[in-house]
């Protein structure tokens, strides 16, 4: 099959498009063609090895790779179709259009993906293309995971820093939809996006700093690595919740003594991308609540590419690889 490989640590110029062996799934495998695949920002740091949260660079190195990368196709998040099951396999059959997640196991850059069956797997969204499947999972699993952690109620003020990401983007949408007031900060080039999903105000960073506004939020979530910690949860109503997806060390380490020891709760927890939150995802989509975020569409052969565009950050949306087919709407 064809697959994006890389072989060493460096910049999107180590990406290859290379044949390797198809994978051979076992007893309680779902092997999956894969119809497109997000490049995500996790995809150039585990190709560069360039991380903006510097703590875990060890123990992930030894986990991926001291000296060249174990795993030599990248890609956790991807759409596609179903061609064989395990004899123990019972939630999928051949034929099914599934989306999801496939974690640190990778992968999604190749035509195909053996997976077990307990992965973050699901059915795709009927509304969905391919394409716009693939967008979902990263961004929509990780925010619905922080945005329940957040308790929103109906009219509580939420500050989302970093909300044109995928991730912010997608806490943008789904706390518009749990009747939040929502405020977003990011470049200005994103401020249409962002109201379009549902953010009744904007602020550009590059033009000033939000925690000079003398502003109060009951729910603020940091999606900005390096971000001010100590000036963002100043700026929470009493009981309010800072939420963190990027911290740094010092953030893990100030978080308990914050939520110990004033009225304001500080959570860093990592989403672990259940299949049930991905059919709550689902849900939603359907339901018109979420919609997909694609900024440009590639064909695998230009993955470099891809990766230089998730890079510039000045991206309005998700960046998809199309596997094996030319770049264009694929689906339904």
């Amino acid at each position: 099959m064809k697959a994006v490989t890389y072989t060493r640590y460096g910049g999107p110029e180590v990406l290859r498009l290379a044949d390797v062996p198809m994978p051979v799934p076992g007893d309680q495998d779902v092997l999956i063609r894969v119809r497109a695949a997000e490049a995500t920002k996790g995809d150039c740091e585990l190709r560069s090895f360039r991380y903006s949260v510097k703590w875990f660079w060890l123990p992930l190195r030894v986990a991926v790779g001291i000296s060249r990368p174990r795993r030599r196709i990248l890609g956790m998040y991807f759409a596609g179709e179903v061609v064989s099951v395990g004899g123990r396999v019972t939630r999928f059959a051949p034929g099914d259009q599934v989306y999801g997640s496939a974690g640190l196991r990778q992968g999604a850059y190749g035509e195909y993906v053996a997976l077990p069956d307990r992965a973050t797997i699901g059915p795709k969204p009927r509304t969905m293309t391919f394409a716009e499947a693939a967008a979902v999972p990263l961004g929509g699993l990780n925010a619905l995971h922080f945005m329940r952690r957040a308790s929103i109620k109906p009219g509580e003020q939420v500050l989302i820093n970093g909300a044109g990401g995928s991730i912010g983007a997608h806490a943008v949408q789904i706390a518009h939809s749990m009747g939040a007031q929502v405020t977003a900060v990011d470049h200005g080039i994103k401020e249409d996006l962002v109201r379009a999903l549902g953010a009744g105000d904007f602020l550009d960073y590059t033009t000033g700093d939000v925690t000079t506004t003398g502003r109060r939020f009951d729910v603020i979530f940091d999606m900005v690595p390096g971000s001010p910690y100590r000036r963002l949860v100043d700026m929470l109503n009493p009981g309010g919740r800072y939420l963190n997806g990027n911290p740094r060390l010092s953030v893990l380490a100030r978080s308990v003594l914050t939520t110990r020891f004033t009225d304001k709760t500080v959570t860093v927890a990592f989403a672990p991308e259940t299949t049930e939150d991905l059919a709550t995802l689902t849900e939603m989509i359907e339901a018109g609540e979420i919609q997909s975020i694609v900024d440009r569409v590639y064909p695998m052969t230009e993955a470099a590419a891809a990766h230089r565009r998730v890079e510039t950050e000045q991206r309005l949306g998700a960046i998809v690889l199309t596997i094996g087919e030319p770049a264009g709407p694929t689906g339904p």
